[in-house]
């Protein structure tokens, strides 16, 4: 029964392949669906058209030269000598170091074609994924395509769009599993358990190599957000873990830094996108950036004002008070009643427009997210 299914799924495959134009939507169907595109022969030919990459038309890679005087040169050699356990063991050393030097002259050519995209640590990660599975001249294609689109965000000079995106996992953590949110909060654990998760597409983290690019394909044909649903999803399978747990940061830490290698990853990648269409990431936008707005000096003023109007003097004020003369106290009025003036308006006007300000900074910092889950979710 599984080589039928295997063989139907194969033919619908290559029956959107051959169809005129390419059935795209078909293809994701099938990369999102049970088992993805099955094998690397298939990924050779359905990857370039997720990512409409024109195969007839492949870049040639230069030569060594692109090596002198590359500012990222040395951090890419560096991060490419320490990525032997991304190789098959079984792979001869002399083929494995002749990949290793195409890893660098993907990554380099790439760089040099996008001087707006910064090499970050773990990039080299996903370059080896593609490198591996449809050889080096399609792989500099696919992943030039890829860093312009869905690893964008991670590519910036700083980390705050990637630590932006991680913010929603603990927004979806929430939705789901308020138990577990708040679990993780009081250990303080925050999300960089999750880092090398959402840049590396999971490659870092995970030693079966099939399951990496069963991964891929799910990711390459959904929304580009998809891997932080993705993270959810496994941190709220293990909830019981969590929760039995010892609640300090060290230990929820290390406990889901640590990826069981036998994860359910179907059901998983099934959940996810469930996940997806319950939350859409214009709803998580906005979610987080209500949170974020809550931690503000802004929001919490008005209770911070209230609170210092309801202050009472201390024990040596209100004694003083209690031994002040009468006739003293007559004829300074002003000492004990507020005066409204136009230096207390002028401080409520403030807060006022700084509320609003604040209000639209919020309503600003939620994108107009496509919210339907197109063909499981390609934006």
């Amino acid at each position: 029964d599984f080589d039928s299914k295997k063989k139907r799924k194969v033919a619908k495959i290559y029956q959107a392949l051959n169809s005129d134009p390419i059935d795209v939507a078909a293809l994701r169907r099938m990369a999102i669906s049970e088992g993805g595109l099955l094998t690397d022969e298939i990924r050779c030919k359905v990857w370039p058209k997720l990512l409409s990459v024109n195969t007839d038309d492949l870049p040639r890679l230069p030569g060594k030269e692109l090596r002198e005087d590359n500012k990222d040169y040395q951090q890419v050699l560096l991060d490419v000598r320490r990525s032997l356990r991304r190789f098959p063991p079984e792979m001869p050393d002399d083929q494995r170091e002749g990949l290793q030097e195409e890893l660098i002259d993907v990554i380099l050519h790439v760089l040099k074609r996008n001087p707006q995209l910064h090499y970050y640590q773990g990039y080299h990660d996903i370059v080896i994924t593609f490198l591996l599975v449809v050889g080096d001249r399609l792989a500099t294609a696919l992943v030039e395509k890829l860093s312009t689109h869905h690893l964008r965000d991670f590519m910036d000079p700083t980390m705050d769009n990637t630590k932006h995106i991680l913010n929603y996992l603990m927004t979806m953590i929430n939705q789901v599993n308020p138990e577990v949110h708040d679990f993780m909060q009081s250990a303080e654990v925050g999300t960089i358990f999750a880092l090398s998760w959402l840049i590396t597409w999971f490659g870092h983290v995970l030693s079966d190599f099939r399951h990496v690019v069963r991964l891929y394909d799910f990711f390459l044909a959904c929304h580009p957000l998809m891997p932080i649903y993705f993270a959810a999803m496994i941190v709220l399978y293990r909830e019981q873990e969590v929760l039995d747990c010892e609640c300090d940061m060290a230990s929820v830490h290390h406990l889901l830094s640590q990826i069981p290698q036998d994860l359910p990853y179907e059901t998983l990648i099934s959940r996810a996108g469930d996940l997806f269409v319950q939350f859409p990431p214009s709803r998580l936008a906005q979610e987080a950036a209500q949170h974020q707005a809550e931690r503000t000096a802004a929001f919490t003023f008005k209770d911070f004002e209230l609170a210092s109007l309801q202050q009472r003097p201390d024990t040596v004020l209100r004694q003083r008070f209690r031994e002040q003369p009468r006739g003293e106290e007559q004829t300074k009025p002003t000492l004990t009643k507020p005066r409204t003036n136009r230096f207390a308006m002028l401080a409520m006007m403030g807060l006022t427009v700084m509320l609003g300000a604040a209000a639209l900074a919020v309503v600003k910092s939620a994108p107009e997210w496509a919210s339907k889950f197109e063909l499981q979710i390609f934006p």
